[in-house]
Parts: C-alpha cells; structure tokens; sequence
C-alpha cells in the first residue's frame, strides 16, 4: 500500500517524551502533566490549558539505577520510568499523577517523588496517587470521585488557577470525544477483509494520542482520515492470519511490527495504550453530576486485571472473544509485561479459557519493556502463525467432507 502521508512525522514524535508538540504546547504557556494508567481519568488532565502526557521511556537502554532503587523482579515498565526520572527526562512535566494500581508502580512513584525527578524550577510541581477501586460499583465510582476532586482537580485549581468548573470539564469531554471519533473512522479501515491501515499504523497514530497535545495533531489525524477513504490495499495479502492483541502496556509500536512482519494483520489493540478501552467516546447526560459522570466511565470501561471480582473477569475474557468474533480475526495474542503480577495470572488463566471454552487460537506471551527485536518471540509467532493456519486447513476439508456426504 502506498505510505500514509504523515505516518513519519508521529513515528517521530515518539522517539522522546518531551516531543516537538510538547515544546510547542509549553512555549505557548501550557502545563505538561504526566500520568501512568488508565485509572488515572485521562480527560480530566486536559483541563483549560493543561494536556496529558501517558509516560514512556522511548529507547531505553540499562536501568541499574531504577534497580538499585527497586528490584530486578519489578516490571520492566515500572523500572524503566523510574530511570527515565532518575535521568532527568521528566524535567520539562508540571505534574506526575500515578494510581495505587500495583507495587511496582507504587515502588517507582514512591521513588520519583522521594529522589525529585521533577525540575526545581517548576515550583508549582505536584505529586498525586490515586487510590483506585478493584470493582466498579457506585461505591468504587464515589471513591474514586473523592480521589481526582482532593488530588487532582483541587490541585490544579489552586496551584494552577486551572477552571474545575462543570463547563470546563465538559468542554473537555467534547475534544476528547473528538479525538475519538477520528479514532473510530480509522477503525472501520481495519473491519475489512483486507484491511487498509495496518496494526504498527494503528498504533503509532493511537500512541502519539496518548503523549501529545491532542489538539496540535487532530488535522494531520483529519487528512489521514481523508487519505484512508480512497486508500487501495496491495492486490495480494501480505499477512496470513488476522488477530487481536489482548493485554498489558504496549508503548513499542515495534512490538506489534514484529507480529506484523512474520504474518500477522493486528486488527484490533486491547491492551494498555491501546484504543479499546482508551479511545471510545465519553456520553454525558443532563441528569447528573458531569465529575460523577466521567469517573464512572473510566471505572466501568477499565479491562485491567487488578479489577478481579468474578464479573469483571468473566466479562473480560468474554469481550476478548468478542472482538475476535467483531474483527474477523483468527486468533488472539494474549501478552503481559514479566513480572507484571495482575496480568500473570490473567493471561495464565485466560490462555486456557479462550482456547478451551472459546475455542480461540492463542497465543500467550510475557515479555520484556523491550521486545520488538527479540529473536525468541519472532520464532514464537511464526509457530503460531503455521498452527492457526493448519487448524483453517483442518476445518476446511472436515466442512467439505460433511457438505460431500
């Protein structure tokens, strides 16, 4: 297929945290605040003049310092956000807002604010943890609501004169469900039997949503759009199997490359800095308390294992399955972070139910921050792939032999 125009330009964007639309925002007196989960309610950061930044550490290399300060059996994403701080590349962000969602990310929180990764010319700088809820009834919803109006919004208004009011935290909604209904028109490209835009594209343009002023991106997103509708996909299928990517954090587009390099189209990202559940647009009614409103979207949409009451579970292995079935696909990836506590025993237990109860090809996988280059898993899919590929084969002649009879 022919190059999307601007794929280059986010592929740019993130090479580094602090990216060219971060400088620009900040010359323009803008505030940089940083958060790490989806428990952390993404709109509410993007408040007036104030823009989220998801923290990464694009292109880390040792983390002997974040080790010292923590432990070689922390996950790798936990580490490498301390070292990044430790290193000083957190210095151009106003805020750092974290969420109690589990010891390894608590660890490095612990450890950012202790050690001051935060720039000392920054005097209006704040630390704040949530403490977030493992269900989603209203109970969890009022907890959490207390949780971002002390910490967060609170916080802002008094530190920054930051608008809390109603008006402002719609008018927030509003550009958030914007940014996500461009996210839908690309999805529709990925429906097709021969899709159109391809999961590493996907990705980049998600991501860069995530680590950017989303504002400062939304034309180029509008022309990709535009570039899609007469986009023409190549006459032969350059994959073999279709699948969804189900998981923990993925900030390394590179990682969903190597699937897509050894025969799998990604069709659909289910994992954390993905688009389902982070891109879905948020409904407010004129019946309710808007804050109420928006943390109950993040409460009930959240596909994180630290939710591990046996609704959520069920419900998360069934939505997987779903997707399968939505996309067309042929199987799932199903991946966590080493280390990672909540998604080891998720992606254990769900390795097993998928393929035995939903009869869904998987692939289950843990693996490093760092993954994309890695010789062990190219040779790991590529044995999935010729698997999946067998059992279509299988059921093709078992179909013909009983249409025969």
């Amino acid at each position: 297929m022919k190059d999307l125009k601007h794929l280059f330009y986010f592929e740019k964007l993130l090479d580094d945290a602090n990216n060219e639309l971060v400088r620009e925002a900040q010359k323009e007196g803008r505030l940089a605040l940083g958060y790490t989960c989806y428990h952390m309610p993404e709109v509410l950061l993007n408040l007036g003049r104030c823009f989220s930044i998801r923290l990464r550490a694009p292109r880390t290399g040792s983390m002997e310092m974040a080790s010292y300060y923590m432990s070689s059996g922390s996950c790798e994403y936990s580490r490498a956000l301390l070292e990044r701080g430790l290193e000083g590349g957190y210095h151009f962000l106003d805020a750092i807002a974290g969420v109690d969602a589990c010891e390894a990310m608590n660890r490095a929180m612990e450890n950012m604010e202790l050690l001051q990764v935060n720039s000392p010319e920054k005097k209006n700088f704040f630390y704040t943890n949530l403490d977030v809820p493992c269900t989603d009834d209203e109970d969890a919803v009022a907890h959490l609501k207390e949780q971002v109006s002390r910490k967060v919004l609170t916080q802002l208004h008094e530190k920054y004169d930051i608008d809390i009011s109603d008006a402002s935290l719609i008018d927030a909604v509003n550009r958030h469900n914007e940014i996500c209904r461009l996210f839908k028109e690309m999805d529709q490209y990925r429906h097709l039997d021969n899709p159109t835009i391809t999961g590493y594209e996907f990705a980049i343009f998600v991501l860069a949503s995530y680590v950017c002023p989303k504002d400062l991106m939304i034309e180029k997103l509008k022309e990709t759009c535009e570039e899609l509708k007469t986009r023409v996909p190549d006459k032969k299928k350059d994959f073999r199997i279709k699948a969804v990517v189900v998981g923990s954090e993925i900030d390394d587009p590179d990682l969903i490359k190597l699937f897509e390099e050894n025969g799998i189209r990604v069709v659909c990202d289910r994992y954390c800095y993905g688009s389902v559940p982070g891109r879905q647009e948020i409904i407010l009614n004129k019946d309710e308390d808007i804050l109420t409103q928006i943390v109950r979207n993040y409460v009930q949409t959240t596909e994180c294992p630290r939710q591990c009451i046996p609704h959520k579970v069920k419900y998360r292995f069934q939505h997987a399955a779903d997707l399968v079935k939505e996309y067309n696909a042929d199987g799932i990836i199903y991946e966590q972070m080493k280390f990672c506590t909540y998604w080891s025993y998720e992606r254990t237990l769900a390795s097993h139910v998928l393929r035995d109860e939903y009869h869904i090809p998987t692939l289950s996988i843990d693996r490093p921050y760092r993954s994309g280059n890695s010789g062990q898993l190219r040779t790991r899919v590529q044995a999935f792939v010729e698997n999946v590929e067998i059992k279509k084969i299988k059921a093709q002649r078992a179909k013909k032999n009983e249409e025969a009879k």
